[in-house]
């Protein structure tokens, strides 16, 4: 089985094209092929489908082999994929995936690749029922939690999947292995979360570290990051234009006034290879 590893700001998942090829248990495939000493090594597999709705379809998994609906980073990947290697020319593409179809804006570089891209996210999920929390408001802001024996204040949104995030006056302070699998498997989520600790550095910088729900800490996550934007501006800590800096670096946030958050980010491809089972 053919592959491509690439990646978008750090988070990086092994690729597999599925206009020419099967693949007949991705979960299982995930679990193996994102192992870092045994595998390839990736925060999951994404394969690249085509779609009679859009230009291509996006499905992806997690290391552990649950199906996640979206992944900000990982469809940057997917549109350059696609566009680089000629199974779709358009700009902007539209990939359809787990919570909808969305269209991504390409930014090429001098040799005519895709260097970056900007995500039309679609727009947030704010009501405490349908993130899925327990919690019952319109808007679950700042909403008390304890979580392994202490106290947090979460803000929760979804952006096609589940995100808490949690202000915190250092990042480097999070016990991210103790607090962030607490947080993803906690009884007020039933579909378990992502958890986003972020520091505040003015309405338009902030600093993100994130647990990402079936891969654990990873480097950036697209989806959080626009979570983080959108809670930002429903507590009055932040603005509808965003910086944020990610362990694997910074990505651009803005939430306009149509309820669409747009998210901006370089997609890498790092190498190719054949996985033999």
């Amino acid at each position: 089985m053919r592959f491509v590893k690439m990646h978008g700001l750090g988070n990086d998942y092994v690729y597999v094209d599925c206009f020419e090829q099967d693949v007949t248990d991705p979960a299982r495939l995930a679990v193996k092929i994102s192992d870092r000493h045994f595998g390839v090594g990736s925060d999951g597999l994404i394969l690249v489908c085509p779609d009679d709705d859009a230009d291509c379809r996006m499905r992806m998994f997690n290391a552990d082999g649950s199906e996640a609906q979206m992944c900000g980073n990982g469809i940057r990947c997917v549109a350059k994929y696609v566009y680089d290697h000629n199974r779709c020319r358009k700009n902007p593409l539209r990939v359809a995936t787990g919570a909808g179809v969305k269209t991504i804006a390409l930014q090429l570089a001098p040799d005519g690749t895709v260097a970056a891209a900007t995500v039309d996210m679609g727009t947030p999920i704010l009501q405490g029922r349908r993130i899925p929390t327990i919690f019952d408001a319109q808007r679950v802001v700042d909403e008390r939690l304890t979580v392994d024996g202490r106290d947090w204040a979460v803000t929760c949104v979804s952006m096609g999947n589940p995100h808490a995030v949690v202000y915190v006056d250092d990042v480097a302070a999070v016990d991210l292995h103790r607090f962030g699998p607490a947080f993803e498997r906690h009884e007020a989520f039933p579909e378990r979360i992502n958890v986003h600790f972020v520091k505040v550095h003015s309405s338009k910088e902030v600093t993100v570290v994130h647990w990402e729900r079936g891969s654990g800490p990873t480097l950036a996550c697209g989806t959080g990051a626009a979570a983080v934007c959108v809670a930002g501006v429903l507590t009055g800590r932040g603005g509808r234009h965003l910086t944020a800096h990610l362990p694997g670096g910074d990505a651009t946030l803005q939430w306009r006034d149509d309820d669409h958050v747009f998210l901006t980010g370089p997609a890498v491809e790092v190498f190719s290879g054949e996985w033999t089972p």
